[in-house]
């Protein structure tokens, strides 16, 4: 019952606002706002229960297809379910003090709220169709969130960064069906686990090889993987603070996911045979992502350019074949999303002080008007750069590691020279953030002044500089969490 009522709750009270009408007064997005923290609070002590006790939810569900609900957590899931909850109740308490524009404000809640479910079902699932009809559940909110609460400064723009997230989101969505369709029917089962451990015992060579090719170009377009990352620039520019913390710390981490779930585990013959170009255009991302960071003006689109070379870290991990890499890219996942997340309830509320993201124009110093928005950026960018002892560091610091030492099925020479060229990109991440740093945090102007940051946006934003500190001092609090599982995948996969 725990586990299926931390679905529950948002799914019920998502729905339940969206349907509540469309008042948009002041009361009614104050009660909307409570409701919505009652639940992502309610929500989140029952992801942390189910996190501690482990409960499996097997129920028959389309017997004739042999499609059941089946729910469990595993040190893999656990890590992406607590920072999805946490994450849902930070973005209900800074949507307090920075409200919704563009639409009812019970229809937004609801939204967050129904992503929320979705994100929390895709990593409780061990049903292959399950996964993917969760993962659906999430696109349709997110829609929502980009075309009805995004900027509406430029409509042409969130046109076309709404249309863009739905034409490639469907596109890997298809590819996504077809390629869990096909291993469903050739294994006999959608059953993850079970697919996990066979381990692609009777697919043959091409079979898993096409197979995984499909699952790996659907899940790349989620993650999103170079050259299919064009819609995300787009979508964060123009989405509202909670739909981007939410797109880059939640829905980029469930196209990983997958790749660990329907890809390496099932299929390692064919994942192995594909891991090399993976990893290349994951690095090629690193380095695409950096360069736009360098000349990029518009400050949330910045943040998902860089989101997109961070990216290429877990998929240079994932692509290496080893525990450490596979280590790597869960760890670089979260904390991706907690970087992400800080900076985008950062600049979010930078934006609505200053009327736009714009680096090209002048600006009041952060460090002197503005302390507690400074830290936080300082923090935020010193974490995405990849400074030792901050989140960002291990993930990274491993994946490359993993990438010079891979598997013995792994191109070593061209692993080798991922490696390197990733470290290049390490180089450009550091020139980036001293730029954003310079421009807005640095010197000595003191207009035009804005208020700092207090209340709810504060404690979100605090919150998130401790998690950025306590994992990057100490990450074996979720390095010991994933390495049993990882183990066991790995070490089949050596098989």
């Amino acid at each position: 019952m725990i586990l299926l009522l931390a679905l529950a709750v948002p799914a019920v009270t998502g729905s339940a606002l969206i349907l509540a009408g469309r008042d948009s007064s002041a009361s009614s997005e104050d009660k909307a706002n409570l409701v919505s923290l009652v639940a992502s609070i309610a929500t989140a002590a029952l992801v942390v229960a189910t996190v501690i006790t482990r409960p499996v939810v097997n129920q028959a569900w389309l017997p004739t297809l042999g499609v059941r609900w089946q729910f469990a957590v595993d040190g893999i899931s656990a890590p992406l379910l607590l920072l999805t909850a946490a994450l849902g109740i930070a973005v209900v308490v800074h949507a307090r003090s920075h409200p919704p524009h563009g639409g009812s404000s019970t229809t937004f809640y609801g939204c967050l709220l129904l992503v929320e479910f979705g994100a929390l079902a895709t990593f409780l699932s061990r049903d292959a169709v399950v996964f993917f009809l969760a993962f659906e559940v999430v696109l349709i909110p997110m829609w929502v969130l980009i075309s009805r609460f995004g900027d509406s400064h430029d409509l042409a723009a969130r046109s076309d960064a709404s249309g863009r997230f739905v034409l490639y989101t469907v596109l890997g969505s298809t590819l996504m069906l077809v390629g869990i369709l096909t291993l469903v029917q050739a294994a006999g089962t959608a059953n993850l686990d079970e697919l996990a451990q066979a381990h692609g015992a009777g697919l043959t060579r091409p079979t898993q090889v096409i197979i995984a090719a499909l699952l790996l170009v659907g899940l790349g377009i989620k993650i999103p993987l170079f050259p299919l990352h064009t819609w995300l620039p787009p979508a964060h520019t123009i989405a509202p603070t909670a739909g981007s913390v939410l797109l880059a710390a939640v829905l980029l981490k469930m196209g990983t996911y997958g790749v660990v779930r329907l890809v390496i585990a099932p299929l390692p013959i064919g994942f192995g045979a594909l891991a090399p170009a993976f990893g290349a255009l994951g690095v090629v991302g690193i380095l695409w992502g950096g360069l736009a960071c360098l000349v990029e003006n518009d400050l949330k689109r910045l943040i998902a350019y860089s989101s997109v070379a961070h990216m290429g870290f877990v998929v240079l991990g994932l692509s290496s074949g080893t525990t450490v890499g596979l280590q790597a890219a869960l760890f670089a996942n979260v904390a991706h999303g907690v970087v992400s997340a800080l900076l985008f309830f950062l600049v979010g509320g930078l934006k609505e002080r200053w009327g736009s993201a714009d680096l090209a124009t002048a600006r009041a110093a952060l460090r002197e008007v503005s302390p507690r928005l400074g830290l936080a950026l300082v923090v935020g960018f010193a974490a995405s750069l990849g400074l030792p002892g901050l989140v960002g560091f291990w993930g990274e610091f491993l994946a490359m590691y993993s990438a010079w030492s891979p598997a013995p099925d792994r191109p070593q020479g061209l692993m080798r020279v991922l490696a390197v060229v990733a470290v290049t990109g390490t180089a450009m991440a550091a020139g980036y953030s001293l730029r954003v740093l310079r421009l807005i945090w640095s010197g000595d102007r003191v207009s035009p002044a804005h208020e700092d940051a207090h209340g709810g946006e504060w404690s979100v934003l605090a919150v998130l500089v401790a998690a950025v500190l306590v994992l990057g001092v100490a990450p074996g609090l979720l390095l010991n969490t994933t390495i049993k599982d990882v183990t066991a995948i790995t070490t089949e996969v050596s098989r």
